[in-house]
């Protein structure tokens, strides 16, 4: 079978989503919007670095529409933006028109870590119009849902499971995410948006709840906590300058409790650069995902990032396109609603030459 696929956002993540919506022979590109007036008209290959492939970008979602979409594919970002992307999604669901999206990432597993008014116009809209939404992406994803779960498959005694993240971001050329949102290259004294309270239970809390659903353990509460390092000395990354003194490594967790201990934790370890902050949690390679479970027996389980280019971070970005792109099947067979990742099978990817 075949289905008919439309990319919303060519933005990091979707120029990725596109190239693997063209590599895929079951998805058929049929139509690609954009918010961005100079990417209309261009040539969808063009925009994601591959030969024409003969449908062009358009900023005109009826347009799009009618041209018979089974499924979209929502790369758009929604961190800053989080009405419009909830709006958007809701139109496209009332519409008829199957969803999987990388963001916002809440909804990956809504119950107990947003207001269930901030959930239910998308649930209704899925229901009048007869459509699924999926929400994914690598983390909070893949690495934090379908590998702590298997994982926990072959434990006889489960005391905690800690899901992190263990990357430097100096590559990653979001400056709006790196500096807006997360606050680096900002003083110490300054609270950034990512760690005003509750943010952080709003962006994973979703993690931390649905691995608690998976293992049926019943959490007291959520905590957060945080530490920030300054810049030893102003240098450079691929979205500007970090000055001496500023923020420019970060480490968080989210603590599911029960009976006065942290059973789940999401982890993740951020710098700027490889010397920072020596005595955190270092990657396998270049870049990894991590899960750890404390328990009989004791288990660790790496997952090492790096893209052809030789960047984990690109292998980051591909991850989240891809985990959402090769959904795409499962999700148009399932029934309407907001789906987690607890309601689909295991997801395989296509491409094997």
């Amino acid at each position: 079978m075949t289905y008919r696929v439309a990319l919303w956002g060519t933005g990091n993540v979707g120029r990725h989503a596109l190239a693997g919506i063209v590599a895929r022979p079951d998805l058929e590109l049929v139509g690609v919007w954009t918010s961005t007036p100079a990417k209309a008209g261009r040539d969808a290959g063009e925009l994601c670095g591959l030969a024409p492939v003969g449908v062009a970008a358009s900023g005109d979602e009826a347009e799009i529409l009618a041209r018979g979409v089974d499924c979209v594919v929502y790369t758009c970002m929604a961190d800053v933006r989080i009405q419009e992307a909830l709006d958007d999604l809701a139109r496209l669901l009332r519409a008829g028109v199957d969803v999987v999206s990388a963001s916002p990432v809440f909804l990956q597993f809504p119950d107990q870590v947003i207001p269930d008014g901030m959930s239910a116009p998308i649930r209704a809209a899925a229901a009048e119009g007869g459509a699924s939404l999926f929400v994914n992406g690598i983390d909070p994803g893949f690495a934090n849902d379908v590998l702590p779960i298997a994982l926990s498959g072959i434990a006889e005694r489960i005391d905690q499971i800690r899901c992190m993240e263990i990357l430097n971001y100096a590559t990653y050329d979001q400056g709006t995410v790196l500096f807006d949102i997360m606050g680096f290259g900002k003083p110490l004294d300054e609270t950034p948006m990512l760690l005003l309270p509750g943010v952080l239970s709003m962006g994973w809390g979703s993690v931390v709840r649905q691995l608690a659903a998976a293992l049926d353990v019943e959490l007291d509460d959520v905590e957060e906590h945080h530490v920030r390092l300054p810049a030893p000395e102003t240098f450079e990354i691929a979205s500007g300058t970090i000055e001496k003194g500023t923020a420019a490594a970060l480490r968080f967790e989210l603590r599911g409790m029960s009976g006065g201990r942290p059973v789940i934790v999401l982890e993740h370890v951020t710098r700027l650069r490889d010397d920072l902050a020596p005595d955190w949690p270092q990657p396998s390679g270049q870049g990894c995902y991590r899960v750890e479970l404390t328990g009989e027996p004791n288990y660790t389980l790496d997952l090492r990032l790096l893209g052809s280019d030789g960047d984990h971070n690109t292998a980051g970005l591909k991850a989240t396109a891809m985990r959402i792109v090769n959904a795409v099947p499962a999700v148009v067979a399932s029934p309407p609603g907001l789906l987690t990742a607890l309601d689909l099978p295991l997801i395989p990817g296509r491409g094997l030459a």
